[in-house]
């Protein structure tokens, strides 16, 4: 099948970034980043979203990043709805900057002899928002598309976040520390 293809049926939430060159350049990174990752489409749809939460998780990659695209999208258009001016949201660049923020993922891991995601060695030396950060640029994606991919995570930390990276961060965290560390009663 078309590498084109698979990666529509994968983000159908392309469609939403009213940008075309922007909608293009998204697509491309992540049609790079398959044809270099060892995983396919059909491993995105069945291994774990994180490895930090134990083998039995049942959320899988594709489930946890259309769930982070579906709640930025959200939280960017009240955020206009509400703010206005005072903190204007683009929307192109954060959804872009959702859709892209694990694509590094795909380099990071590997699978193991059973198939299931592991960190491979260049995951454990490269992190993916760095490598995300490198398809993105490699595509010509702008650098408030990439501050996000970059910020996403715990490494975005460091630096002042963008209105569209704090959306995606927290999109991000929202749908990931539950599984972590959720209070069980």
């Amino acid at each position: 099948m078309n590498i084109r293809k698979i990666v529509k049926e994968l983000w159908p939430e392309l469609n939403w970034i009213e940008d075309e060159v922007l909608r293009e350049k998204t697509t491309k990174v992540w049609e790079i980043a398959l044809e270099r990752s060892v995983l396919s489409a059909e491993d995105l749809q069945r291994i774990p979203f994180t490895l930090l939460c134990g083998p039995d998780l049942k959320v899988s990659f594709m489930d946890h990043k259309q769930c982070v695209v579906h709640i930025a999208k959200e939280s960017g258009e009240k955020m206009n709805s509400f703010f206005k001016d005072e903190l204007p949201v683009d929307m192109d660049v954060l959804l872009s900057g959702a859709i892209l923020c694990d694509v590094g993922k795909l380099l990071e891991y590997v699978l193991d002899e059973e198939g299931n995601a592991v960190q491979g060695t260049y995951g454990k030396y490269i992190r993916h928002p760095f490598s995300g950060v490198s398809l993105a640029e490699e595509c010509g994606i702008p650098p408030e598309v990439c501050h996000i991919i970059a910020t996403h995570a715990g490494e975005g930390n460091m630096v002042k976040r963008s209105t569209e990276a704090y959306i995606v961060h927290h999109a991000d965290f929202m749908t990931f520390l539950p599984f972590k560390e959720r209070l069980k009663v």
